[in-house]
């Protein structure tokens, strides 16, 4: 296993100090919302008072996790978003390799902002993977007249997390002459020389992930290690993630076998991040993401995936709570 780099501080300030051309690829989930993670909101997370972050009711005892509530945000903050990426991606030029990919996870609503900012820094746009899973984003009934409309909702319900794939122009005539010299370009394949596909199917974050990892965005191993594999394609290089959170692009590089540097601004998750490599890394052993879902079920503690039709199951009861028979028969079928 490789040990990562683990650095304080806000990447806007602290990618100057990385050399030039020396990041091979970037994976990152960011404050997609910007405001979610200031200091003010994050104070407000952490003592249970929600503010841009949506605290769901508790059913059956499962306590769901907080979501940020994009929806809240004026035009201004939509604006600032792109505003932010478009100075970020001119910061990241200069040390990102020519033919480097930039992997981004984004939400449906707010992706476009990013997008339009990366592209105008000169970043080709290479597509959307989407990562597939029973969510708990929309499908919210319209506030205070649940009861007066009881067949309407505002939105879809969220079944898919769209990752952002943009890359660097190559300096070079061609692909091969760029892998030659930068050792980039390309995407790396899975095992048996399959490419990667552009649909993920996942899941939720285990719940043995978040015992090591209480971050309210932390990605699921299984997912992780897949996406950061591809991203280097000779199977060597330094993959960077500027907003490293709980540290899962980090701990996957790490198993993978690869180089990483990761930027995190708040102190707390930062030596949360430090704790959590080790044994965030540890888990499903001999899993490195050249496999997709197939063949990850043989690492998974059966506990988890007994947990996973548990929260499927709570999650399907949702639209049934006035319904006591409905209620009855989840209840019955969580048992067994």
């Amino acid at each position: 296993m490789k040990k990562p780099t683990l650095l304080l501080g806000n990447c806007m300030d602290s990618m100057g100090t990385l050399e030039d051309h020396s990041i091979h690829a970037v994976c990152t989930d960011p404050p997609y919302g910007l405001t979610e993670f200031s200091p003010g909101e994050v104070k407000k997370l952490r003592s249970g008072h929600g503010g841009v972050w949506r605290l769901p009711p508790s059913w059956d005892g499962c306590k769901r996790r907080p979501l940020p509530r994009f929806t809240v945000l004026s035009s201004e903050q939509r604006k600032d978003i792109e505003v932010f990426f478009k100075s970020w991606a001119a910061l990241l030029w200069p040390k990102l390799r020519p033919g480097g990919h930039v992997l981004i996870a984004g939400n449906p609503t707010l992706q476009m902002y990013v997008q339009s900012a990366l592209v105008a820094g000169g970043y080709e746009n290479r597509g959307t993977l989407l990562r597939i899973y029973h969510g708990f984003r929309g499908g919210d009934r319209p506030k205070l007249a649940e009861k007066e409309f009881p067949d309407v909702c505002v939105t879809p319900r969220g079944n898919y997390e769209p990752w952002m794939l943009f890359r660097k122009p190559i300096s070079e005539k061609t692909v091969a002459e760029n892998l030659r010299k930068w050792e980039t370009g390309g995407l790396r394949m899975l095992e048996g020389g399959k490419p990667l596909p552009d649909v993920i199917r996942s899941f939720k974050t285990p719940a043995c992930e978040r015992a090591i990892v209480d971050h309210p965005s932390l990605k699921p191993q299984h997912l992780m290690r897949i996406l950061v594999r591809a991203l280097l394609p000779l199977g060597h290089g330094i993959v960077l993630d500027p907003f490293m959170g709980g540290g899962s692009t980090l701990a996957a590089a790490s198993v993978i076998g690869y180089d990483s540097i990761g930027f995190e601004i708040d102190p707390e998750y930062f030596e949360l991040a430090k704790r959590a490599l080790f044994p965030l890394s540890a888990l499903y052993p001999g899993f490195d993401g050249s496999v997709l879902d197939s063949a990850f079920s043989k690492y998974a503690p059966t506990e988890e995936e007994e947990s996973y039709k548990q929260l499927y199951l709570l999650e399907k009861s949702e639209g049934y709570l006035d319904n006591p028979i409905e209620r009855k028969r989840i209840k019955k079928a969580q048992k067994v």
